[in-house]
């Protein structure tokens, strides 16, 4: 065992079950420190700085002030970057090069025989930095995208691994080992049996960091050492079915598994950032969703109203609000309601969600050529009565969207906005027709999610006359409009001592009546639309979030954590 190694598993860097394998590259030629760093086992931080405590060499960061580098134009660049070094200072004392590996032996012997009786000074550099510096002051031979950028501290996107099928095989190896692979189970089961609804594995450059969505909130679970990360999230890319081998890019991908008696799908998301793939997994535990409107939050105006319209013969519903606001949810509580073996509904989502029995689901596949409008172009030929739109992000799908709803049948969608009104905006900006546009939508509803108080270790507020009248418990003499129930988050075990536990929608349900139509055609801005609609009895987001603080049902802090007001 080399000393360098030594070093590592002493310093608890290198576990000592990995020596094995690490040993094991000997029959490639390849040094074994270079096959812990390649296949994550050490970060190249660490690297670097057991490299100088083993060697005695200095670290080298930053180049000599002034550096030109005109002395050196003799040396081959493409040995520079074959071999990962940098030549600073050459004087009387010798040779001073900046090298990733001090123990390549082909490079320090060809040192010597191009600058005989010269001594060679090492220092020691990350690899990214040597070839950011050829990169600044050569004439590099990579490519751009393998280039560092320069010694101001910005990283090169330097990948260490996965060079052939052998790389390949040693890293998935690394992924099926027990230790990782019940790292991985317990994430897994610690977010199922918590709730949670998304766990993000995030790289950074000293550790592998895990937080859990809970509630709408990100809180952290756990920090791992970052010589896992490598194999961490090959594990998961295996179970995801995603290619190991491709880093550069975003990926995505499901898992299906069972952690405690229950099926869980999981939604999987890759990205690459700068140390190293950013993971996010969505949970998706048909179990314990229940697809009814009963169930959601409904005021008991709106959920009359919002049946009445999900009803209807044609038209367009609008559910809008910002990603994570339960949008999908609402949907499929709707289709849900109205199914019925006589009516034939067909939905276009990306992704799928949940799979809804009785309905027909077809997933986009933008690589295959299948996206929401050339998806909606088939639906239509397939008869439906009800169309569901996951999304209507371009005036392709709304033109679509709306000749399906004029010609007789009912379509659900959702837009990216911040209330009811400014889908009216947005649908113009996009160029929707005002004629089409008041001719084919009935209602647009504007929905987020807001945390319940849990009833466990809730606390009451006793509340002060300036919070009553700042925030409308009072009316409009000063008099009290009814003793509101006002309670403080305290925490608790049952609710991860956040004080919150599951959440409700808050909704803004505006109803196209023939006013609003009026308005839309002369192009009128949403601010008189929304005042039209609350004249008409729409209730804001806002209002509807205050009205669960009065019940007693969740908190002021949460109210303006949500909605700002």
């Amino acid at each position: 065992m080399s000393k360098l190694i030594r070093h590592m598993i002493d310093a608890k860097l290198v576990l000592k079950r990995d020596l094995d394998r690490i040993l094991a590259a000997g029959e490639s030629r390849e040094p074994p420190h270079l096959v812990a760093l390649r296949t994550g086992l050490i970060s190249e931080d660490d690297y670097v700085r057991v490299l100088s405590e083993v060697t005695g060499y200095p670290v080298c960061e930053v180049l000599p002030e002034g550096y030109q580098g005109d002395e050196f134009s003799g040396i081959s660049v493409s040995f520079m970057e074959e071999h990962s070094f940098f030549p600073l200072t050459k004087d009387d004392t010798g040779l001073c090069v900046a090298v990733f590996d001090p123990f390549d032996h082909v490079l320090l012997s060809s040192l010597k025989r191009v600058y005989p009786g010269t001594a060679i000074v090492l220092r020691i550099a990350k690899q990214e930095r040597i070839r950011g510096w050829i990169a600044a002051h050569f004439e590099s031979t990579l490519d751009p995208a393998e280039q560092g950028r320069s010694d101001s501290g910005e990283t090169a996107d330097v990948d260490f691994g996965l060079h052939g099928q052998e790389d390949l095989e040693q890293l998935r190896d690394l992924a099926s080992e027990a230790p990782v692979i019940k790292q991985v189970n317990q994430i897994l089961t610690a977010a199922v049996e918590g709730l949670v609804s998304d766990i993000h594995v995030e790289p950074f450059e000293h550790r592998v960091q895990v937080r859990f969505r809970l509630d709408g909130v990100l809180r952290e679970h756990l920090a791992l050492p970052v010589h896992m990360q490598q194999a961490l999230i090959t594990r998961i890319k295996i179970m995801a079915k995603l290619d190991i081998a491709e880093r550069r890019v975003p990926q995505d991908g499901r898992i299906r598994i069972k952690i405690a008696g229950k099926s869980i799908d999981l939604r999987v998301s890759t990205l690459p950032t700068m140390f190293g793939e950013s993971v996010v997994m969505r949970i998706l535990d048909q179990s314990s969703i229940s697809f009814s409107l009963d169930t959601l939050g409904f005021p008991a105006r709106e959920l009359r109203l919002f049946e009445e319209i999900i009803r209807a013969p044609h038209g367009i519903v609008l559910v809008t609000g910002p990603t994570g606001s339960g949008k999908t949810t609402t949907l499929y509580s709707a289709l849900n309601s109205i199914y019925s073996v006589e009516k034939k509904i067909i939905t276009i989502e990306d992704p799928v969600e949940y799979e809804l029995d009785g309905i027909n689901q077809i997933q986009v596949n933008t690589k295959a050529g299948l996206n929401f409008a050339s998806g909606l172009r088939s639906i239509v030929r397939q008869d439906p009565d009800v169309i569901l739109i996951g999304e209507i992000r371009d005036k392709e799908t709304a033109d679509i969207a709306i000749q399906s709803a004029l010609t007789g049948h009912l379509v659900f969608s959702t837009l990216h906005t911040n209330d009811a009104a400014g889908a009216v905006a947005r649908l113009m900006e996009i160029g929707v027709d005002d004629y089409l546009l008041a001719s084919s939508v009935i209602c647009i509803m504007a929905q987020r999610l807001v945390r319940l108080l849990c009833d466990h270790c809730k606390e009451p507020l006793v509340p002060d006359a300036d919070l009553l009248q700042r925030y409308g418990f009072l009316g409009n003499n000063g008099t009290d409009a009814g003793p509101p129930s006002l309670f403080l988050p305290i925490g608790c075990k049952l609710c991860n001592q956040t004080g919150y536990r599951s959440r409700k929608a808050i909704f803004e349900l505006m109803v196209i009546t023939d006013e609003i139509r009026e308005l839309i055609l002369r192009n009128k801005s949403a601010q008189a639309i929304r005042k039209l609609a609350l004249d008409q009895g729409m209730t804001l987001l806002r209002q509807d979030c205050w009205s669960k603080v009065r019940d007693g049902r969740t908190s002021v802090e949460e109210v303006l954590r949500v909605t700002g007001q």
